[in-house]
């Protein structure tokens, strides 16, 4: 229960820092260069988060498998509180601007890419493993807990206040979790192996590129969010199409997570007992239609409902993989095996972001994300060939 608390006040602040961020970049390149241009800087505040995570995250894993998970989550809720602390104190100060949030979006980063296979590693060992679908969902619940308050309380917070009072929230919420890992009591220290830190790495890319289901399962959800992902072009769609200013961009924020938690909730009480590969697909397939949906939709209500739809969809796709990858990996590779699986997730948001921001600028929003709900449905038929004993997965035990 604790991880569970520390999870979700840690999720909220990472979240409501994220959206105020996007909500800033945008509103201050929009200022100076245009909407064009400023669609641009929301997908580079993206690729800044990424990049740390793409040159850090296999040594993460490393350091995942070999100190104790709980003491390395809470070094890095202490760096992301610092981030935050930065936000504040430049933006109290009117010093903030466009190279100012790329930079403390490139430490945040770097933060992420520790924490993200510290968290994934640490919780299988504070379950018996016959529990372990429950929990994943039970987690996946309190992370789209965080998703969800995190959008509408930085809408709230920008809106009737300021992106300072925003960024300070967000500070406070980082600390919950750094005093709340000081109540898990139990070891979460892997089990030490032999072996150099780079025979450490090769072991655990053999295994993922030896394991076709955990391959499939990773990198069919890095390219179906990575050319499908509509997030990053969010505060585009709620100042230019659907104006309806930074309220209502932080309920289009938080809409993909109502539907990941309301599903979530159900795995939670009712877990996918067979054809979980087909389950897999067909929840990525309704993601793809969703987002064609929301691109083309010019109402408010339409373009919550289809924000709504995809992120459920994509919760039974995460729910099956991050099942998968916990149950067939040993303890002493979770480490490695999460912060290859995060590097791929990282890469289809993050980096989606800045692809998203690309077609956007040439393409305009709209087609943007038209194009890119189209191409997810065609990564879905083709991996659902390349990966036939993905597709074949019946239970998850």
């Amino acid at each position: 229960m604790v991880y569970l608390v520390t999870r979700a006040f840690g999720v909220l602040g990472t979240v409501a820092q994220s959206v105020t961020m996007g909500w800033q970049v945008y509103d201050l390149a929009r200022a100076d260069m245009g909407v064009a241009q400023s669609s641009l800087y929301v997908g580079l505040l993206g690729l800044a988060t990424f990049l740390p995570l793409f040159f850090l995250a296999l040594p993460a894993g490393v350091a995942a498998d070999r100190y104790a998970r709980r003491i390395l989550l809470m070094a890095c809720f202490a760096a992301e509180a610092v981030c935050a602390g930065a936000l504040f104190w430049t933006s109290e100060q009117g010093v903030i601007t466009v190279h100012v949030l790329i930079a403390i979006a490139f430490g945040f980063g770097i933060a992420r890419a520790f924490r993200a296979p510290a968290g994934v590693a640490l919780a299988p060992m504070l379950v018996p493993k016959e529990l372990l679908p429950r929990a994943i969902a039970w987690n996946s619940l309190a992370f789209q807990i965080g998703t969800i308050s995190g959008p509408a309380l930085a809408g709230f917070l920008v809106g009737h206040w300021s992106t300072t009072v925003s960024y300070g929230v967000s500070f406070v919420l980082y600390v919950v979790p750094v005093v709340g890992m000081l109540f898990i009591r139990r070891p979460t220290r892997p089990d030490a192996h032999v072996g150099s830190r780079l025979e450490r790495v090769r072991e655990g890319l053999h295994y993922i590129w030896t394991n076709k289901v955990v391959l499939g399962a990773i990198s069919l959800d890095l390219f179906a969010v990575l050319l499908g992902g509509a997030t990053a072009l969010l505060p585009v769609f709620a100042r230019d199409v659907l104006r309806v200013g930074p309220e209502g961009f932080g309920l289009l924020r938080s809409s993909p997570a109502v539907g990941a938690a309301v599903v979530a909730l159900v795995l939670a009480s009712r877990p996918i007992h067979k054809r979980a590969g087909i389950a897999m697909f067909t929840g990525v397939t309704i993601f793809g239609l969703a987002t064609v949906v929301f691109g083309l939709s010019k109402s408010f209500g339409l373009s919550l409902g289809a924000l709504v739809t995809l992120g459920g969809a994509d919760m039974v796709s995460v729910y099956v993989r991050q099942t998968l990858i916990q149950i067939v990996t040993p303890d002493a590779m979770r480490g490695r095996v999460a912060s290859v699986s995060f590097l791929f997730i990282g890469a289809s948001n993050e980096l989606g972001e800045f692809e998203s921001g690309v077609t956007a600028r040439i393409f305009g929003p709209v087609l943007a994300a038209v194009l890119g709900g189209v191409a997810s449905l065609g990564v879905t038929g083709l991996w659902a060939r390349m990966f036939p004993a993905l597709r074949k997965v019946d239970r998850l035990e």
